[in-house]
């Protein structure tokens, strides 16, 4: 057996009247070694093995099964041919292992998720340019399947063949269809919230729009009206992320009994209820630390969240989405990079240079939840475009395909020297210069193209 097998466990099946005998994992050639089904320490193999074999098997229990050390393994088949000799039967069953603790394993991840994984219509994200395999990259899938919200992902529509898709940021939901499947609800961007315009019949005093302003929440109980002349009581909050009112059935909320370490209240808990901040001077942080916030539910987190008075946080927020670094690692970046960056655009940069003095050169996204800026090699830019997670930079195509790739435009036909970053047409000097060569080359009496 090889050296670097020998980490790995191999799994063994014994058939009722046989020897145990490998499980394989892939068919082989003969005279070829068997691949068995080897197990990693950490792997979840065996749950998903015995979740198909109680499946497949008709009479699953004639089987007997051990999991054996890749090096134990001839010792093992050994001792089941004799089976009397002292010690052997005790060593056989140090490995056997019992499938129905697997299935519980499995069964439990399975049940993790308050949704079913497999009554999602995956397939329908791809309209949006979404995959299945991307919401599992970053993790965005863990909240959907918990009902909440991804965070805001690159999003593109494509409405024909003719016209251009649109590419924006949006986040997205799950929302159950009369099937009992589950599709995906996307919500775009918004300039600004809709506060002037009743929502599902609600109209919203000037207190109103300033508590959603300030905390995110109304601050009130009201009646929505989803169904024509069928009203529902509900919580109405922000979605400070893409300015979109949502709404949460106040039947679906219960009040805790204790937040963060605080008894509450008839009191508390009636306010609460009612859609009210309350304060509380001596909550308890994860370091059992005491501290002072204001708790109110926030329809958009589907949860009691501590609520304050953000104004002030929220002008902040919006200077910080618009300062974009003007270096990224002691490269200066232009004006035109800079405004493709505050876009959510990823941009091309060159000129760098690592540890060992050796130039290189990638892409760059602002990452507006942690307000840094991402890097990517260029394959690894190629891969998130294909699968349209980043959102492509036209300002420097010019200067990109001039420099790098000798292709021209109009502006760029007759240049000599090679543009500069984010520059995308000659500048003045550079212009008077080329026109200053083409008369000589004309006096010469060459033709220049």
């Amino acid at each position: 057996m090889e050296n670097n097998l020998k980490d790995q466990d191999v799994l063994l099946v014994k058939e009722k009247d046989k020897e145990p005998y490998p499980v394989k994992k892939d068919k082989t050639k003969e005279g070829e070694n068997p691949d068995f089904l080897k197990i990693d320490k950490n792997g979840g193999v065996l749950e998903n093995f015995f979740e198909n074999f109680m499946r497949q098997t008709k009479n699953p229990t004639q089987f007997e099964f051990y999991r054996v050390p890749m090096e134990q393994v001839e010792k093992f088949i050994d001792a089941f041919k004799n089976p009397e000799k002292k010690g052997n039967r005790d060593f056989i069953d140090i490995y056997r292992i019992e499938p129905n603790d697997y299935l519980k394993k499995g069964q439990q991840a399975q049940q993790s998720s308050a949704i079913d994984p497999a009554k999602v219509l995956w397939a329908l994200f791809e309209k949006f340019g979404i995959t299945r395999e991307t919401l599992e990259k970053t993790k965005e899938i863990d909240k959907l399947l918990d009902y909440k919200k991804t965070g805001l992902m690159p999003v593109t529509l494509k409405l024909d063949d003719e016209t251009p898709a649109l590419r924006t940021d949006g986040r997205f939901s799950l929302r159950k269809r009369e099937d009992g499947n589950f599709a995906p609800a996307v919500h775009l961007i918004r300039h600004k919230a809709d506060l002037d315009n009743p929502y599902f019949g609600v109209k919203f005093t000037e207190e109103d729009k300033k508590n959603l302003l300030t905390t995110g929440n109304l601050g009130r109980i009201v009646d929505a009206e989803f169904t024509k002349g069928e009203k529902t009581p509900v919580f109405i909050s922000l979605d400070k992320q893409t300015n979109e009112l949502c709404a949460f059935r106040k039947e679906w909320v219960k009040v805790p009994d204790t937040y963060k370490g605080v008894q509450l209240n008839d009191d508390q808990k009636q306010r609460l209820s009612e859609g009210k901040a309350v304060h509380f001077d001596n909550l308890i942080s994860v370091k059992n630390t005491p501290f002072a916030a204001d708790v109110q539910f926030n329809a958009d987190k589907k949860y009691f969240a501590m609520s304050y008075d953000n104004e002030k946080q929220n002008r902040q927020q919006s200077q910080t989405s618009q300062d974009v670094p003007k270096t990224f690692r002691k490269r200066e970046l232009t004006e035109d990079q800079q405004s493709s960056l505050r876009e959510s655009k990823t941009v091309y940069i060159d000129g760098l240079v690592d540890k060992k003095n050796k130039p290189y050169c990638g892409y760059i996204t602002l990452n507006k939840e942690t307000n840094k800026t991402d890097f990517m090699f260029p394959a690894d830019y190629k891969k998130a475009l294909a699968a349209g997670t980043v959102i492509p930079d036209d300002r420097h195509k010019t200067q990109v395909e001039v420099n790098n790739n000798g292709k021209t435009n109009e502006a760029t036909k007759n240049a000599k020297e090679p543009l500069q970053p984010g520059q995308t047409q000659p500048t003045e000097k550079q212009a008077e210069k080329q026109q200053q060569e083409e008369k000589a080359e004309k006096k010469k009496g060459r033709k220049v193209s």
